[in-house]
C-alpha cells in the first residue's frame, strides 16, 4: 500500500455528541474555544458548522466586534505620546556628515534609467513606445504599443470593444515591419475565436488538454464533497 505524501488531509470523524454540541454551543460560543473543547482545529468547526447551517447570533458577533474595537483603541495606550510631549530631537538642526550633499539629486536631474520620450523597446513580445512624462500617469500606462498607434494614426480612436492585432504570420517588432497591411480590426468575439484552442492547436493536443481540464475538475469536486464531509 502506497503511503499518503499529505496531499489528502485526513477526514475528522464527528460523534454524536460532539455533533450536539457544536448544535447547542456555536450560536453563542468563541470558535476557538469550542474547537479547543472539541479537539478539533477552528477551520473543522467552522466547515461543519456552516454545513450545518449554523451561524453566529447578532448579539455573539457584537460582543466579538466590541472586544477586537476595544484592542485596537485600549492595546497601545502604554506606548503612545501623551498629548503635549515634545519627541526627544524638537529643536535640533541634523546634519549628515560624509559625502551626504555631493551625492543627493540635485533638482531638474534625471535617474540613472531615464527614457525620453519617443524611446521605443520590446514588452511582452510587442514593441512600444515611451509617450508622456506625466508623473501622475502609472510607468507602465507611459508607453503605447507601436501597432496601435500605426492603427490610429491612419483610422481613429479604436472602437469600444474591439482590438488591432497582426494579421496571421504578420507580427514582428521590427518597426520597418509594422506597417498598416499587416493589421487588423476584430471584435473581442473573433480575437478569442481566433486564439481558441481549436483554432492554434492541432487536434490530439486540444483533446489532451481538454482532458486535463475534465480531470482536474473532477478532482476539484471530490475535494470539496471530502471537506463537507469533514
Amino acid at each position: 500500500m502506497t503511503q499518503s505524501r499529505g496531499l489528502i488531509a485526513p477526514r475528522h470523524l464527528w460523534t454524536d455528541a460532539q455533533l450536539e454540541l457544536l448544535r447547542s454551543e456555536f450560536e453563542h460560543t468563541s470558535t476557538a474555544e469550542l474547537a479547543q473543547r472539541l479537539g478539533f482545529e477552528s477551520a473543522t468547526v467552522s466547515r461543519k458548522a456552516k454545513v450545518l447551517g449554523l451561524r453566529k447570533t447578532a448579539e455573539h458577533r457584537a460582543r466579538m466586534l466590541e472586544a477586537v474595537s476595544s484592542n485596537l483603541r485600549d492595546g497601545g495606550k502604554h506606548f503612545r505620546f501623551a498629548k503635549g510631549r515634545a519627541t526627544w530631537n524638537k529643536g535640533k538642526d541634523y546634519m549628515p556628515g560624509g559625502r551626504s550633499i555631493a551625492t543627493r539629486f540635485q533638482p531638474g536631474r534625471a535617474t540613472h534609467n531615464y527614457q525620453p520620450i519617443g524611446t521605443e523597446k520590446v514588452r511582452e513580445g510587442y514593441l512600444v513606445r515611451k509617450m508622456t512624462d506625466d508623473r501622475s500617469v502609472l510607468p507602465s500606462y507611459r508607453w503605447s504599443y507601436v501597432h496601435r498607434l500605426v492603427w490610429v494614426a491612419a483610422h481613429g480612436p479604436i472602437p469600444p470593444g474591439h482590438a488591432v492585432v497582426f494579421k496571421a504570420g504578420r507580427h514582428s517588432t521590427d518597426r520597418e515591419q509594422i506597417t498598416l497591411d499587416a493589421l487588423e480590426l476584430l471584435t473581442r468575439a473573433q480575437l478569442m475565436q481566433r486564439n481558441s484552442l481549436h483554432t492554434i492547436m492541432p487536434p490530439e493536443l486540444t483533446h489532451l488538454v481538454q482532458l486535463r481540464g475534465a480531470i482536474t475538475r473532477q478532482i476539484n469536486r471530490r475535494t470539496k464533497a471530502r471537506e463537507k464531509q469533514d
